[in-house]
């Protein structure tokens, strides 16, 4: 049995796959199997596939009808033999020592079960500019704390730089479809179960930013099905129990958020912001009152909980000054969810 299966889903893939498996061709970790699944390509997925099997004895190809990603990395976990799960993506490459260290870490640290790493994006003349903002935030989430303290804001580790236990992955369910992102939803369980995250602090996967990456493709991906999934996993895990509350931002982020919480049953109070033309005005039928009296509102409760809205650049930052000039502890008192 290997010691690392890397699973990497395939469908038509022809222009970038020679690349991503010569990458873990190349890894100094040689106890490792490559479970390559072609869903159903019609390019020439399959016959690099095979040519790359004939001279790379630790790749397995399995082949099956198309059926999507969530059905092809499933398929591909069901077929690997490893104690430890490497997540890859044919359009991407790992760098030498990505699973030697991963695996190394995941044996050094019985207590984590998801490491990931950061990420650096290529082609660089290409990168999108919120691309290189959604790396540069990832990459300042390494530690569990860090990782677990933002994880309603976006999805904190990328899903082809992930190493996990295969069993504990299993035992979640997998890959799951409810209609929003399988790799944030994985994420969002296991974090309710208190499965530890954690990232080895150096860049071991190149991640490609190119128009047809899912995450620009499939409406799975958009930011209402996110929206969706954080709010779904909210109301099971940091919400259970709590009597208010109250959102930091009236405007389009605090407005959607809002609407799935208030669907859902839970109690949502009052919006605050620091927008003039918004206070004294109601969104959702509640009052908007400014950030002074936030800890008015907050006193009126046994068991309140701030969730901050806000989703323009640095907002988060001065949330949570001032929430913690407040005495309020994120992770516990509020959340960021923008």
């Amino acid at each position: 049995m290997a010691r690392v299966s890397v699973i990497l889903p395939c469908y038509n893939a022809a222009a970038t796959l020679d690349e991503a498996l010569q990458s873990l061709a190349a890894q100094t970790l040689t106890d490792l199997e490559i479970v390559a699944l072609d869903d159903g390509s019609t390019d020439n997925t399959p016959d690099i596939l095979s040519a790359w099997a004939q001279r790379l004895p630790r790749l397995r190809v399995i082949r099956q009808e198309h059926g999507g990603v969530i059905a092809a990395a499933n398929t591909a976990l069901a077929h690997a033999s490893a104690p430890y799960i490497a997540r890859m993506d044919a359009d991407d490459r790992s760098r030498p020592e990505r699973m030697a260290k991963q695996a190394a870490y995941l044996e050094a640290n019985p207590s984590v079960g998801v490491v990931g790493s950061l990420v650096a994006g290529f082609p660089e003349t290409e990168l999108r500019e919120g691309f290189r903002i959604y790396i540069d935030w990832l990459n300042s989430l390494v530690s569990h704390e860090g990782i677990l303290r933002e994880m309603f804001v976006e999805s904190p580790i990328v899903n082809p730089s992930a190493m996990f236990r295969k069993a504990l992955v299993l035992n979640a369910g997998g890959y799951q479809d409810r209609g929003w992102p399988e790799d944030y939803d994985l994420w969002l369980r296991l974090s309710l179960k208190g499965i530890k995250f954690a990232k080895v602090p150096e860049v071991l996967l190149e991640w490609r930013d190119h128009p047809a990456r899912l995450t620009r493709a499939d409406s799975r991906y958009s930011l209402e099905n996110f929206i969706r999934a954080k709010t779904h996993y909210m109301v099971r895990g940091p919400l259970v129990g709590r009597d208010a509350v109250l959102v930091w931002g009236a405007g389009m982020m605090g407005k959607r958020v809002s609407k799935h919480l208030l669907r859902a049953g839970v109690p949502v109070v009052v919006f605050v912001d620091v927008d003039p033309a918004k206070i004294g005005r109601t969104r959702r039928g509640l009052p908007i009152v400014p950030v002074d009296d936030l800890m008015e509102w907050w006193d009126r409760y046994d068991n309140a909980v701030v969730l901050a809205a806000v989703g323009a650049r640095g907002a988060r930052g001065l949330i949570r000054a001032q929430l913690s000039e407040q005495g309020l502890v994120e992770g516990r008192d509020w959340w960021g969810v923008a």
